[in-house]
């Protein structure tokens, strides 16, 4: 009789616990079935008499959380959380783990924050607890802290997703470029649809000079409706940088075309839009670019210097082809300044060359009434500033040509040194301001 009593007592006791069951991370697995009304009815029974019944709220609070109804299961862990300060037999750990995962579903992410990192503060174990306060920091921008939580939580499971993705692009904010890459190309490789990713992917390899590999992926995603602004504002750039100006400037229009873009990236997407149609000649359309770029925001960058510089492009043709014309059309227009450049003077131009589209020379025989030359002139397609380089190339060019002269003209400036260079040397300079007033002569 007595074994059987035994027996009996240890039976009843096992029930108990497969009954309230261990606490449980919050990825395990969901409860044995169990009819919904009976535990409801019998939990609401239980509060009706003492409403701070905590096996009745943990039953309701476990329901709700299996069912992800997640505002009844926060309101019921949130009541459980204020019985556990004075009821040791209650799982704090479980209890608070629980309550910061709800929060977090509700976008509450203080109360989270709070609960997650009191759980962590006794038992830092479990997946769904270092994902979640890694998740919590990622927002937080408190990268360092993302990264180390996120690495734990990856150690229980290598292949999540979420995990992957945001210490990847952790990793990337503490420009550790190479480690974030590796991640990506495994989050995106499972996950195309993650264009935020796949962006963050080509950012890292534009930061390592990758710019290949960034253009692919940013010009897929400029029409991203999400990332497809920011893309496409690469994406134009790394052809600017490369001389692609047509390219470009289709990138920038397909930025502007998207609903909703950020201000920063939209008023940037128009002045780069802006630089492109100079570099094409569409200098009307550059500037109203420019136009509505100051006028939305003043003082933007150079757009004052870029707004006076279209201006007087707009009213000089002679100037838009000499800075940006096609190769042919600059060259003659250099022939014409060359031919015109000593009034009554004979002119016979017995060479002429192209250097990367940057400056042209060309040497010509004057023969005027008193004197006969053999003159080099260079023409410097730059509206910036000229260095003393240039003009030491220029000079040794003059040497070789056994010219016994020369002119380099420039629609910018030539700096201090450049002028010191050029005393007591037979080179003259012309810059800008000259040089307008000759462009404004020739025809």
């Amino acid at each position: 009789m007595g074994l059987l009593m035994v027996a009996i007592l240890v039976l009843t006791g096992l029930a108990l616990v497969l009954v309230r069951g261990k606490p449980r991370s919050a990825g395990g697995k969901r409860r044995h079935r169990r009819d919904r009304e009976s535990v409801v009815r019998a939990a609401t029974r239980a509060l009706s008499q003492n409403p701070r019944d905590p096996e009745a709220l943990r039953a309701l609070a476990d329901l709700y959380y299996d069912e992800q109804a997640w505002d009844k299961a926060f309101k019921s862990y949130a009541a459980l959380l204020e019985l556990s300060a004075a009821n040791p037999e209650l799982d704090a750990f479980f209890i608070n783990l629980r309550h910061g995962l709800c929060a977090l579903q509700l976008e509450q992410y203080d109360t989270a924050y709070k609960s997650l990192l009191f759980a962590r503060s006794l038992n830092g174990d479990g997946f769904d607890l270092n994902y979640s306060l890694g998740y919590l920091e990622f927002l937080r921008r408190n990268f360092e802290k993302a990264i180390s939580y996120l690495r734990a939580a990856r150690e229980d499971k290598p292949e999540h997703i979420g995990t992957n993705r945001y210490l990847a692009q952790a990793l990337y904010k503490i420009k550790k470029y190479n480690d974030a890459i590796g991640l990506l190309r495994v989050v995106t490789e499972l996950q195309p649809e993650d264009t935020e990713s796949r962006f963050v992917l080509a950012r890292a390899y534009f930061e390592l000079g990758q710019e290949e590999q960034a253009g692919r992926v940013f010009s897929d995603l400029r029409t991203d409706p999400d990332v497809g602004p920011r893309s496409a504002l690469f994406c134009g750039t790394i052809r600017l940088k490369h001389k692609q100006y047509e390219q470009a400037l289709t990138d920038f229009e397909l930025g502007l075309s998207h609903q909703g873009i950020e201000p920063d990236v939209a008023i940037e997407l128009r002045y780069r839009l802006a630089g492109a149609c100079s570099r094409v000649q569409k200098i009307g359309a550059a500037l109203a670019l420019l136009e509505q770029v100051h006028e939305e925001r003043p003082g933007y960058k150079d757009t004052a210097a870029q707004l006076e510089r279209m201006r007087e492009l707009h009213s000089n043709r002679n100037l838009q082809v000499f800075l940006g014309g096609g190769s042919s059309e600059f060259l003659g227009l250099c022939r014409k300044v060359v031919n015109g450049f000593f009034p009554q003077a004979q002119v016979k131009i017995t060479d002429i060359s192209m250097t990367r589209n940057e400056y042209a020379d060309v040497l010509a025989e004057i023969e005027t009434s008193t004197w006969l030359n053999l003159i080099l002139f260079r023409f410097i397609r730059s509206s910036g500033q000229t260095g003393e380089l240039m003009l030491r190339d220029f000079h040794a060019r003059l040497k070789e040509l056994k010219a016994g002269r020369g002119f380099c003209m420039t629609a910018g400036h030539f700096s201090d040194v450049a002028r010191q260079f050029v005393e007591a040397r037979v080179m003259d300079l012309v810059e800008k301001e000259q040089l307008v007033r000759i462009l404004n002569k020739t025809s």
